[in-house]
């Protein structure tokens, strides 16, 4: 007999996940005007470099969703743990290639940031408003399953002409000055303005 009990107290994870990450939507107030820190990632970086990014990364084992967007933020934006007063998460996000990213919120006193040049080339403050007024472009993409010629047509139903799925993704697009927000980023800040907006 096999042991189904185990269901019990099991705790459920996501099939299929390849990589998480954390997030954090830092704010700042500067004369009364809410900001939300973004990174304009070195140039000098494998992936994604010069794109605009929220503070965050990769979550190490053994640690927290939350720790892990607090210990980036600090790396990343050379600043203390003090300096960082958590708020709360948001709703996290699963991508379509299996990543999963955690978002959360903070605040910050800190108005002028010296960030860590190997992973942070300059930090834009990009008002709450703007995004708020400024709806973002919106493109639909279509993700399609791209088999292989060895791929064992002759197992399933159909072979070469079954019907496999197909999916839609939108992507976001935010302008601000010289600057595109766009990808998993403007997907969060989109996700934060829609809940601050409700």
């Amino acid at each position: 007999m096999y042991n189904i009990d185990i269901f019990k107290n099991y705790n459920p994870k996501i099939i299929g996940k390849k990589r998480e990450f954390s997030v954090m939507i830092l704010i700042v107030e500067e004369n009364g005007v809410q900001k939300i820190v973004l990174e304009k990632r070195a140039l000098t970086l494998k992936s994604q470099p010069g794109d605009i990014c929220l503070p965050g990364g990769s979550i190490d084992l053994g640690e927290t969703e939350k720790e892990a967007a607090i210990r980036e933020t600090m790396e990343e934006l050379n600043i203390k743990s003090s300096d960082i007063e958590f708020i709360g998460p948001m709703d996290f996000f699963v991508s379509p290639y299996g990543h999963v990213m955690f978002p959360f919120v903070s605040k910050t006193k800190i108005k002028d940031f010296y960030p860590n040049k190997d992973e942070v080339d300059h930090v834009i403050k990009v008002p709450i408003k703007h995004f708020i007024e400024n709806k973002p472009l919106i493109y639909e993409t279509e993700i399609v399953s791209n088999m292989g010629e060895d791929f064992p047509y002759h197992l399933i139903e159909n072979g070469k002409d079954y019907n496999f799925s197909k999916s839609k993704h939108k992507q976001y697009f935010y302008k601000y000055n010289n600057y595109v927000i766009w990808g998993f980023t403007a997907q969060v800040v989109k996700s934060f303005i829609d809940i601050i907006n409700n």
